[in-house]
């Protein structure tokens, strides 16, 4: 039973412990943000000068070309073999 080890039940503790005062520091660093924007109106402009940033972080493309492009070479690849196709993944496709 190493899985209920005092060592493991140690960490995860531990990372629970810290992702949830993460989360908390998070919010409450919002709640301030929010509060301070409010109390004046140079902070407003200031917090919504400042919120576009989050768009900064690169957005993955779609995973659905990646599997249609997967899709279409494995096809490829069954007709060069000689296989034939599977009705199953003929009505997937569609």
């Amino acid at each position: 039973m190493d899985l209920l080890s005092n060592n493991t039940i140690f960490i995860f503790f531990v990372f629970v412990v810290l992702v949830t005062g993460l989360f908390s520091f998070v919010v409450w660093v919002m709640l301030k943000m929010v509060t301070w924007g409010k109390s004046m109106s140079k902070g407003a402009y200031l917090f919504l000068a400042f919120f576009p940033l989050i768009s900064i972080i690169p957005i993955p493309p779609p995973t659905y070309e990646n599997v249609q492009k997967a899709k279409q070479e494995q096809r490829k690849r069954k007709e060069d073999s000689g296989d034939p196709l599977d009705d199953d993944e003929d009505e997937l496709t569609s």
